[in-house]
């Protein structure tokens, strides 16, 4: 049996017979109680349910020094995911993210640390949510799963239901990156580009329900990709050495990694593995998408649909989300705040990571940077903050400069004239 073999199997006996701490799913906006094991979409006020445990009871039956001795990704977090059994877990591989300092790209009196999602299997941070979601859909019997996408998710989604023995169709905005739409159809889905954006192909997927019989996968319309994605809380804690960042920027479209961390937060504190000391949540955004940062300078509850959305980030172009309000939460009671940056910043912000300390950030990634560099300047952000930045998918993704230096090596080669 391989290493690989070898940890796959460690980590699904942690599920064997353990059962999960889940004692009901809840309104995140009424707070009324949902049955667990039962497949729920949104809750009667429209708004995302939340899985909610017996934390007295994982704080009896786990220590961190377990958790820390345990090999492999996110799903050594057994006791804080809602999977029961462990024949549905789905796996790809997946490890713990690393932590990247900046060292050369930002003032030598300042610390900057990018959390490198990209080394997740299919690229992105999405592998987190997804194999959530996938796994508790195999549990919960669900067969055909539908989503739409700008690109990460839905590459995520084709992979993880792929190898669970899902069917899935993916629905993306007709300018999403080529490379995107390809990974797709090639990791198993059905993917269809519309010529619309984000929310158009949301209300594909909600209407084709009825008629398809799919399971709607979308953003925060079922409970378990916030799981999924609270595992970043999780896994930042354990490598900060139980301890937190003082700042967070994170690139915010649909906001289920900042709904999720704040979630993981609350969990740790209530089971005594963290103190109350939270980090600054900070919500990042294009200014030519910018529906949370309207909503936060308004201080308003609810973020208004965003006309004509666009950015180089495609991952963040999202007009409405379904859980600004939760969201808009966090980024208030954390006493952070949200922002917006041009496109033209983004991309300086990822050619200087990539010049001078060898990062490649995807654009989503490069926003938080810009972001960070921007709020340095406003004071927003103070030099002795620790600061730590999401870079939410790898760089290899998206286009970059043409590179046009050539040499004719059958003729004499001026060596004078090469850098």
């Amino acid at each position: 049996m391989t290493t690989v073999d070898t940890e796959f199997h460690q980590t699904r006996a942690l599920y064997e017979g353990a059962g999960s701490f889940v004692t009901h799913l809840e309104c995140s906006m009424a707070g009324d109680v949902y049955q667990k094991a039962l497949p729920h979409g949104l809750s009667k006020a429209g708004k995302p349910l939340l899985v909610r445990y017996d934390l007295e009871q994982i704080a009896r039956s786990v220590t961190k020094k377990e958790i820390e001795d345990r090999p492999g990704g996110f799903w050594k977090y057994r006791e804080f995911l809602p999977l029961e059994r462990g024949e549905n877990l789905v796996s790809l591989g997946e490890v713990m993210t690393p932590l990247l300092p900046l060292r050369h790209s930002v003032p030598d009196d300042v610390e900057v640390i990018v959390k490198d999602e990209g080394r997740l299997p299919t690229g992105s941070f999405k592998a987190r949510g997804l194999a959530l979601a996938v796994a508790m859909a195999k549990e919960l019997g669900q067969t055909h799963l539908a989503m739409p996408t700008n690109g990460n998710a839905g590459a995520a989604l084709a992979a993880y239901a792929s190898v669970g023995g899902l069917r899935t169709t993916i629905f993306c905005p007709d300018d999403t990156p080529e490379i995107n739409v390809r990974e797709i159809e090639l990791q198993g889905a059905n993917v269809y580009k519309v010529n619309g954006l984000i929310n158009d192909c949301g209300k594909i997927v909600g209407d084709g329900k009825a008629i398809l019989g799919w399971s709607d996968i979308s953003t925060l319309k079922e409970p378990y990709r916030i799981e999924g994605k609270k595992t970043m809380g999780l896994e930042l804690a354990e490598q900060f050495g139980w301890q937190l960042p003082d700042v967070i920027f994170y690139p915010t479209g649909g906001g289920t990694g900042l709904i999720g961390m704040w979630k993981a937060f609350e969990e740790l504190e209530a089971i005594g593995w963290i103190g109350s000391k939270r980090p600054r949540m900070v919500a990042v955004q294009s200014t030519g998408c910018a529906p949370i940062v309207k909503a936060w300078q308004d201080g308003a509850s609810h973020a208004p649909l965003w006309e004509n959305a666009y950015t180089v980030a495609s991952g963040i172009r999202v007009p409405a989300a379904v859980g600004d309000f939760l969201i808009l939460r966090a980024v208030r009671e954390s006493h952070g705040f949200a922002i917006a940056v041009t496109d033209e910043h983004i991309i300086t912000a990822r050619n200087e990571a990539a010049h001078k300390d060898g990062v490649l950030l995807c654009p989503e990634g490069a926003a938080t940077f810009a972001a960070w560099q921007k709020a340095l300047e406003t004071g927003q952000v103070q030099k002795d903050e620790r600061v730590l930045l999401f870079n939410c998918a790898t760089g290899l993704k998206y286009p970059m400069p043409e590179s046009n230096h050539t040499i004719d090596c059958h003729k004499a080669i001026d060596y004078t004239a090469l850098k």
